[in-house]
């Protein structure tokens, strides 16, 4: 079953074009009340070339066992009337289809050369299929929710693998920071609308604001493309530019606003469905070196209640630092793979921030930095930072001792699964299931077979 949900990621793009096959249709499973079309089986595995991999005829045995899977969960779901949100089915949608259209470079090639039809009704047509894969996610959910693994259950889990088995990891570091960013004054603020105001004035005026874009804004990204974003959908900017860029007409300029990046004016140039495409003008107001002293001053009052043992570092963090990601989780950076603070690998910290392993290489475990000047990766914002070497796992195999969290999550996954598989054992019992005869020869799909003699 884990592999249900990561093969159908692209499941509704494949389900979207399925309309232009030209094969014979049939019904090639059965599921209580719920039938499975061969055209269903046929979409999925043209999704499955369609991504460059080898056309391998085994793969239907695979995808009809998924379908067959989603089918049992369908329909105890709506016994025990399990739901989803309708903001969850747009978000689901929405997701994937910028994810198809990063793949095939924009919206208008995606509905010319794939879909054969506009996002819009791409969305209309694939909405049942992904309501019916969310449901029965989170049925899959509920039968495993409420699961724990006992102390004694994950020694026994690591005491059964195979010393060979374990799992190898590199070196590993827990490491956190405390970031202050200069608070700009009010002149400096009203410095930065004046000027916008004055770009205004001039498009207004009847100058082009692709040029003034490119010669005076601050967003090198735009800038270079006459000030051009491109399109996007809800969800996909900062609130504030979202609101008002998607309630401007075409070429319409808008008054300034001010977001965390700075102040901006927007020019809207299409709108496309629930996609808009708008040209912006970033001006970042400009501190001065008092600014930058008074952050660099927090950060020392900091450093002296964390040494002073007036505060924790995950106390001072909630109190001094600037940035939302690492002080909702006291300061500490958290690893991408499991989302969680911890020891993170070396080179997966060097993915996140570079900067932060080559300051690491310099202090020993345990130690606080001083004040390092810091530019932020994702808004160029300059200001300080510290960096807490908290602790450093060298090369081993997986113990107890050192990976206990690790292990703990893999022991409860095993259990889950366990009690999945016992769940669709019961289930395939209770419901009447005919699985099509042209799959017989399917090793995935032998219990189902079984069932249906």
């Amino acid at each position: 079953m884990k592999k249900i949900f990561t093969l159908l990621v692209a499941v509704c793009f494949a389900m979207g074009v399925s309309a232009q096959s030209k094969s014979v249709d049939k019904v090639v499973g059965v599921v209580a009340d719920k039938i499975i079309l061969q055209s269903d089986v046929e979409s999925q595995y043209l999704e499955y070339l369609r991504q460059q991999n080898p056309p391998n005829e085994k793969v239907k045995c695979t995808i009809l066992n998924e379908l067959l899977l989603q089918k049992l969960l369908l329909t105890q779901a709506e016994l025990d009337s399990i739901t989803v949100e309708e903001s969850q089915i747009d978000q689901t949608i929405n997701q994937r289809i910028q994810y198809f259209i990063s793949q095939v470079g924009s919206q208008e090639k995606l509905e010319k050369e794939l879909l054969g039809k506009s996002v819009l009704q791409f969305k209309v047509d694939i909405r049942p299929q992904v309501r019916e894969q969310l449901l029965a996610r989170n049925m899959h959910a509920k039968i495993t929710e409420g699961s724990t693994v006992s102390p004694a259950e994950v020694k026994a889990f690591y005491d059964k693998m195979p010393v060979d088995s374990l799992p190898l990891y590199s070196t590993e570091v827990e490491v956190g920071e405390i970031v202050r960013y200069p608070v700009y004054s009010k002149e400096e603020k009203d410095q930065a609308k004046a000027k916008l105001d004055a770009l205004r004035a001039r498009v207004r005026a009847g100058e082009n604001f692709g040029t003034l874009a490119m010669l005076y804004s601050q967003d090198p990204g735009s800038a270079r493309n006459n000030g051009e974003i491109g399109y996007f959908s809800r969800g996909q900017m900062v609130t504030p530019f979202e609101a008002v860029a998607f309630k401007l007409k075409p070429g319409e300029v808008s008054p300034v606003i001010e977001t965390k990046f700075g102040f901006h004016i927007i020019q809207s140039i299409d709108r496309r469905g629930d996609q808009v495409n708008v040209r912006h003008i970033l001006i970042r107001p400009e501190f001065t070196q008092k600014e930058l002293d008074k952050a660099k001053a927090d950060l020392d009052s900091a450093i002296h209640y964390i040494n002073d043992k007036k505060m924790t570092f995950g106390e001072a963090a909630v109190a001094f630092s600037d940035d939302v990601d690492t002080r909702s989780s006291g300061g500490m950076f958290k690893n991408p793979e499991n989302g969680r603070t911890g020891l993170i690998p070396m080179n997966t910290l060097g993915q996140m921030d570079q900067e932060v392993v080559s300051i690491i290489d310099t202090m020993k475990v345990g130690e606080l930095s001083r004040p390092i000047p810091f530019i932020s990766q994702g808004e160029t914002k300059q200001g300080f930072r510290l960096i807490y070497f908290k602790s450093q796992s060298e090369p081993h195999r997986a113990n107890l001792n050192l990976d206990y969290p690790r292990i703990q999550e893999a022991a409860l996954s095993e259990k889950q699964q366990r009690i999945f598989n016992e769940w669709v054992v019961k289930k395939r019992a209770e419901k009447f299931i005919k699985v099509d005869a042209d799959y017989a020869s399917c090793n995935e799909v032998q219990p189902w077979l079984k069932k249906s003699k």
